[in-house]
């Protein structure tokens, strides 16, 4: 018993944890962009909160782990992940296959699209001609800030970075951008919080799984993570987690509710088609 309690003590862990105390096993270490509000955002009392917080949380509960969250710039997590300070991400990242080839992913547990939040009273957007012309904030690092760059001159418009999706949404309230290109759950949730901003164009094109990355070497624990993600879709967790975050149930063909084939992200570089049941 006294070799537990200072095994305890070495990790930080509590007595209540499950199989983690038992096995001696240190917390998992994650990290997010903190000021990805509803994903994750800080509290009053100095911690972080959001949809992601309360996935992943409960996710390492279901592994019998415990779970420390940092707080970074998004674009700093991947190389600090990939450098070894992290086990995995718990900040809502793309599965694109440049990534992939870089690190692996679980399955998805949200689907994004690309969306433009505008500045109320601003012409809406209904093409990407509109763009033509205007400024388009980003936050630095995201996937919105890569496709941004890629087509800033095939559609004519140029591109403000800045280190938080918060600052990129004051951006266009305070009038430096026209528009802000964000995941459409963060972009809904800011038009929610801030009556001068609007959500607007969807590109219905760019769906994609918004997954949880690990490196390239952590096969083993991708599948525990996986695995506990979807128990979490069998039983409904994830589907509530969404409509208390973004305020709307998610369908039935939604990746809240979506067991996918195999491990991984199908089509994607490091997806493995092997047939494997959840073990919930």
């Amino acid at each position: 018993m006294r070799r537990l309690i200072a095994a305890a003590c070495l990790f930080g862990m509590t007595l209540t944890a499950p199989a983690a105390m038992a096995q001696g096993q240190p917390p998992l270490r994650c990290a997010v962009d903190g000021t990805f509000a509803p994903h994750a955002f800080p509290t009053l009392q100095g911690g972080v909160q959001g949809f992601n917080i309360d996935l992943f949380r409960e996710a390492a509960k279901r592994m019998g782990r415990e779970l420390t969250v940092d707080s970074a710039s998004f674009s700093g997590l991947i190389p600090a992940m990939n450098a070894g300070r992290y086990d995995f991400l718990c900040a809502p990242t793309t599965a694109t296959a440049e990534r992939a080839a870089n690190m692996l992913f679980t399955e998805g547990y949200l689907y994004t699209a690309f969306q433009f939040g505008i500045r109320r009273g601003s012409a809406p957007i209904r093409s990407m001609d509109d763009l033509r012309g205007k400024a388009i904030s980003v936050n630095k690092g995201s996937a919105y800030d890569a496709w941004a760059a890629a087509n800033a001159a095939r559609y004519g418009f140029t591109v403000q970075t800045y280190d938080t999706q918060t600052d990129a949404v004051q951006a266009v309230i305070s009038g430096r951008a026209y528009a802000n290109l964000g995941g459409n759950t963060v972009v809904r949730y800011a038009a929610t919080r801030a009556p001068q901003f609007v959500a607007d164009f969807v590109m219905t094109d760019t769906r994609a799984h918004w997954s949880a990355p690990l490196p390239m070497a952590a096969t083993a624990l991708r599948v525990q993570l996986e695995n506990a993600l979807e128990c979490m879709k069998k039983d409904g967790t994830i589907a509530r987690l969404s409509q208390q975050w973004f305020g709307v149930a998610p369908a039935a063909d939604d990746a809240e509710n979506t067991v996918f084939p195999g491990t991984g992200v199908p089509g994607l570089a490091g997806y493995d088609a092997t047939p494997r049941e959840p073990s919930c």
